[in-house]
């Protein structure tokens, strides 16, 4: 082990391009919530997820950041990022 370097996190990932359509929301705010906070996963899709993020932002709201990493015609790659929650934000600075 090299001092001084940090071990990189391992970004799971789902191509929903895969599921079956009734099934892809339900799979990811699934593996969303098995996420510890400060980590991330990365979706794939055929279309632009803005409806996903909608339910994100109703279902989960303030405990995720959203990042386009590519937004093409025929795929778009989103990383998700679970945010500490307000409870554990406000524990870790009393």
């Amino acid at each position: 082990m090299l001092l001084g370097m940090k071990q990189q996190q391992l970004v799971p990932s789902i191509d929903v391009r895969t599921l079956p359509r009734s099934s892809r929301h339900p799979t990811v705010f699934s593996l969303f919530d098995q996420l510890a906070p400060g980590h991330s996963l990365e979706l794939l899709s055929d279309h632009d997820p803005r409806p996903l993020r909608y339910l994100f932002d109703v279902r989960r709201t303030g405990s995720f950041h959203w990042d386009y990493l590519q937004a093409g015609s025929t795929v778009w790659r989103v990383r998700i990022r679970k945010l500490a929650a307000a409870s554990d934000s406000a524990a870790a600075a009393g």
